[in-house]
């Protein structure tokens, strides 16, 4: 289904609030009623419409909402994905980073020791080389790139990308680009 149709079901007030009814669990026309507060006869209406569009169908006597054809109008019509940019020259790295970085972000620490090793080394990219750096704007580099930035301080350290003295903390390690 279009995505231009989809809208155009629940473009209707009823329609939007019948569904959402369904949605929340109400399956007969008297349940959906009192949920949505709309009168039966437009209850009735909104139902057969949205039955005869594919938003909603009869499961053993119930109503149930088919919220796939949202997904399915997405794969189907959505904007073609643009390649990304690579993240690293090397396709097998760049891979690594995409899985674990959105937006900037390390959406999750890899379990796997390699893997990790590739994040962290990205990572500790933003750290100029020969520069010592206090605790307080270590901790605040790193937490622009995940929450849990103790636990990531931790492995560039543990890793020897990153060194520590005196409370001070300096790039000790990872490639350094010198063009």
């Amino acid at each position: 289904m279009r995505p231009e149709a989809l809208c155009g079901l629940l473009a209707e007030e009823e329609r939007l609030r019948v569904y959402a009814a369904v949605l929340l669990g109400a399956g007969t026309p008297s349940e959906v009623a009192a949920r949505s507060r709309l009168p039966a006869r437009d209850v009735v209406i909104a139902l057969r419409r949205l039955e005869t569009g594919g938003l909603l169908s009869i499961v053993d006597g119930r109503y149930v909402a088919e919220t796939g054809a949202f997904k399915d109008a997405v794969r189907e019509y959505g904007p073609e994905a643009t390649p990304d940019e690579p993240l690293e020259p090397d396709r097998q790295r760049s891979a690594v980073l995409r899985a674990f970085l959105r937006d900037g972000r390390l959406l999750q620490l890899p379990a796997a020791r390699a893997k990790r090793r590739i994040v962290l080394e990205h990572i500790v990219a933003c750290f100029e080389p020969g520069v010592r750096y206090p605790e307080r704007a270590v901790d605040a580099i790193l937490r622009a790139w995940y929450d849990d930035y103790v636990t990531l301080r931790r492995y560039l350290i543990d890793e020897d990308l990153m060194a520590w003295e005196n409370g001070l903390y300096w790039r000790a390690g990872g490639y350094v680009d010198v063009s």
